[in-house]
């Protein structure tokens, strides 16, 4: 028995959008996981602008790998081509989150439309 056979105005808005969410589900071959950020770090020498100022400009690319958090330097020449990658990475993740909530709600749609058999009432001693 397949549990999301049920029908009704929402299961069908849900597997419409189950299927919208399929056909954008492309594996970008040249995604990257995690967040690009610019910081500023000093470099320490007394006689450098920096001593001065915010410090020197720094990206780094933050995500997770076997479950630690890795941070990689990213040259500030890579940082216009790295962003689109980041960018491609985030939104799979999305689309792969957005279709895993839809099939909750098609598993939750299927339980409510689900119908209970009728319990019939008993005779007890004292009827």
């Amino acid at each position: 028995m397949n549990i999301f056979e049920d029908t009704g105005p929402t299961v069908a808005r849900l597997r419409g959008r189950k299927q919208q969410l399929l056909t954008r589900l492309r594996v970008p071959s040249d995604a990257l996981p995690g967040s690009l950020a610019l910081t500023h770090r000093r470099c320490g020498k007394p006689s450098c602008h920096c001593a001065d100022s915010e410090g020197h400009p720094l990206w780094s690319l933050t995500f997770m790998a076997d479950g630690k958090k890795r941070v990689e330097h990213i040259p500030a020449d890579w940082v216009e081509a790295v962003r689109p990658r980041v960018e491609a990475g985030r939104s799979f993740k999305q689309a792969i989150a957005d279709l895993f909530v839809t099939n909750v709600e098609l598993l939750v749609q299927s339980r409510k439309q689900r119908r209970r058999p009728a319990v019939r009432g008993r005779k007890g001693k004292w009827s």
